[in-house]
């Protein structure tokens, strides 16, 4: 059987229903759990598209639950609907958005996204706050982008940043919970999912699993 390509899988990925999403979850959280600690993200310095500069690790990760995408503002191929799809969530979210979660999108062409690029770009969203748009050194995107696992296993559609994954990155830093998603899932079980990794979620979560 012929491999599905990235948007195919992202497609169906898109259907699957929230049962089988959860265990997705489960799974993600156990495979993820070790490993991903103070010192495993690079702490480098990111701009925001406010023009705040920030520590990728102690300012914006640190003890926080966090979600984190790849974009650029001038891509036309998943970012829009992905960026669509997290405002959606950004609202499901409210108000806990910039008290208890922190959404991150960081941008895979610094060279062309500065903070004032990224600061007009936001401007038309019409986002809330909580929801930081960043960019900063090449080579420190880098790594950010592959600590978080945000990379294709195959090197040439790697270095294609049109083809970049439209995978969600998110956890909850403290307790060492990471997981992903696809983008474009419903954005009603991105948020469930989301929350399941605020301190509460996972207290009343690991309670039930106890049951």
């Amino acid at each position: 059987m012929a491999l599905m390509s990235r948007r195919q899988w992202l497609a169906a990925a898109v259907t699957v229903p929230a049962a089988g999403a959860l265990v997705g979850w489960r799974a993600a959280v156990t495979a993820n759990a070790e490993g991903i600690k103070g010192g495993y993200f690079p702490n480098v310095w990111l701009y925001t598209h406010e023009g705040r500069r920030v520590r990728f690790y102690d300012d914006l990760v640190r003890g926080k639950v966090v979600v984190v995408s790849f974009m650029y503002s001038k891509c036309r191929g998943v970012c829009p609907g992905i960026t669509q799809n997290l405002a959606r969530v950004q609202r499901l979210l409210e108000p806990s958005v910039g008290r208890d979660v922190f959404m991150y999108s960081i941008s895979i062409k610094p060279d062309e996204d500065t903070p004032e690029v990224l600061g007009r770009y936001v401007a038309g969203l019409g986002i809330g706050p909580g929801w930081s748009f960043l960019t900063g050194a090449p080579d420190d995107i880098e790594r950010i982008r592959r600590s978080l696992g945000a990379v294709d296993p195959d090197p040439a559609v790697d270095a294609d940043k049109s083809q970049h994954i439209g995978m969600l990155r998110y956890g909850n830093e403290r307790l060492e919970r990471w997981a992903a998603c696809p983008g474009g899932a419903k954005p009603e079980w991105i948020a469930q999912s989301i929350r399941w990794m605020t301190d509460e979620g996972a207290s009343r979560h690991g309670t039930e699993a106890a049951l």
